[in-house]
């Protein structure tokens, strides 16, 4: 049995699956705010639950919303304040007394779609997230690569290309990121960079949903945001695809769910690629919302 946590700022969602990837439980609590005792306990009593319901020691992994520390595995985080900078994994090993695997919950969502059986076969899958911010994660042979330092799949920190700067014009933003650098991709091809960009050009704030109605109605400067928007995402994909090469992308996030996307980058990224190279297929998560637990569940696959 695969027990798959996804931890996040206001809610812990778990999945219990069986050895056919099938969920056969689910369950969500609130987040224990800053207790960290709480939250280990939290997790070690739904573990116990569901080894009592299921009669099995499941194996268990955890999907949060930043990383460990690959040298002393404490949990850099700032959306679970009570994780940050705790050995979040080796104190829940001790109160258990089984391995646990802790993933970022952006390599999980990657793992959760390069799992599902149409992609099963597929010798690598790169998971992009267009949502609140811009990220992803790298699986290859059925297995999350996460680097020296656990930061492989971070694209949002990434800096725009210069093609992709020029494309934006003389006035064009230099946008600061969370990371404390700046022009770091999160902030231009996420949805809220999509509407980001929209407000620094045309000096409005606008929902991006409200920006898409405008543009599929034929607005003029809608029309024109989203004619820039594609490009950009073009040469930006384009850039990361010449460096990483996938077989397959799969897109979650708010912003993939615009359909254009899928229609205008198959067309536009090839100018941008070097001339031996094919645009990989590009496709819509299956598993949304469920990404997370499912992905985090099957860090423990062999």
């Amino acid at each position: 049995m695969y027990y798959g946590f996804d931890v996040g700022g206001t809610k812990i969602e778990f999945g219990a699956f069986n050895e056919k990837l099938e969920r056969v439980a689910t369950e969500r609590v609130p987040t224990p705010g800053d207790d960290y005792p709480k939250l280990v306990e939290t997790l070690a009593a739904m573990v116990a639950k569901y080894d009592q319901e299921f009669k099995t020691e499941g194996s268990i992994g955890i999907g949060i919303p930043g990383m460990e520390d690959a040298d002393d595995g404490t949990v850099l985080t700032t959306n679970v304040p009570a994780a940050k900078g705790k050995p979040l994994r080796t104190d829940l090993e001790a109160k258990i007394g089984r391995t646990v695997r802790i993933d970022n919950d952006a390599n999980c969502f990657a793992l959760s779609e390069a799992w599902d059986e149409e992609l099963a076969d597929e010798p690598s899958v790169l998971g992009l997230i267009l949502g609140t911010g811009f990220g992803g994660g790298i699986v290859i042979d059925g297995k999350v690569f996460s680097g020296r330092n656990h930061v492989a799949g971070e694209l949002g920190h990434a800096r725009l290309p210069i093609d992709a700067w020029f494309h934006l014009g003389e006035n064009a933003p230099l946008l600061q990121c969370g990371c404390d650098k700046k022009g770091c991709i999160d902030n231009y091809l996420s949805g809220r960079g999509f509407e980001l960009l929209y407000a620094h050009y045309y000096g409005e704030k606008l929902k991006a949903i409200d920006i898409i109605q405008r543009q599929a109605e034929g607005e003029e400067k809608a029309v024109e945001h989203v004619e820039r928007f594609m490009e950009l995402l073009a040469i930006c994909f384009a850039n990361l695809f010449t460096q990483l090469d996938p077989h397959v992308v799969a897109l979650g996030g708010g912003l993939s769910n615009y359909d254009l996307i899928y229609e205008e980058l198959p067309k536009r990224i090839p100018k941008y690629l070097l001339s031996v190279a094919k645009v990989p297929k590009i496709i819509k998560a299956k598993h949304g919302d469920s990404g997370g637990v499912r992905g985090a569940a099957f860090l423990n696959i062999k």
